[in-house]
């Protein structure tokens, strides 16, 4: 098997959007390894891993952790979840390509079904962004 694509995905508060994230891609295409944090890491919420067991999504092993922690690391692509991680994470040295995600935080949403939706919107871009990714791989 080859190298694994390293996937940094980030937010603020490393507790749901980064999160659901890393689990989805991991999920989704053993061809990537992924990993998640936050700039002001706290805990993951609950409801995230909730979420994530509601579609058979293994949630074992999800941590909040600083970006801190991957200062050494290099990745091939580092994926930000909001618009201050975004602004805060163009600096990264290890980061090969940085691509910018918006999703509303839902952590703070008033919406009972928040989590469900992010986790939606959130895997339905990681789909998209492997089939981009890997595209060229097919054609090897």
């Amino acid at each position: 098997m080859s190298v694994p694509i390293k996937v940094l995905f980030v937010c603020v508060a490393n507790s749901a959007r980064s999160q659901l994230a890393e689990a989805l891609l991991r999920h989704t295409d053993p061809r990537f390894a992924a990993f998640s944090a936050g700039s002001q890491p706290s805990s993951v919420d609950p409801r995230t891993v909730a979420a994530l067991e509601n579609i058979e999504v293994d949630a074992s092993g999800l941590r909040s952790k600083s970006i801190d922690e991957f200062s050494d690391e290099k990745f091939d692509y580092v994926i930000t979840l909001c618009d201050k991680s975004a602004r805060e994470c163009q600096a990264m040295p290890g980061a090969g390509e940085v691509i910018a995600w918006d999703f509303p935080d839902p952590v703070t949403s008033a919406d009972p079904a928040a989590f469900r939706h992010t986790l939606h919107d959130i895997h339905e871009r990681i789909k998209l962004f492997v089939l981009v990714k890997t595209k060229h791989l097919e054609d090897l």
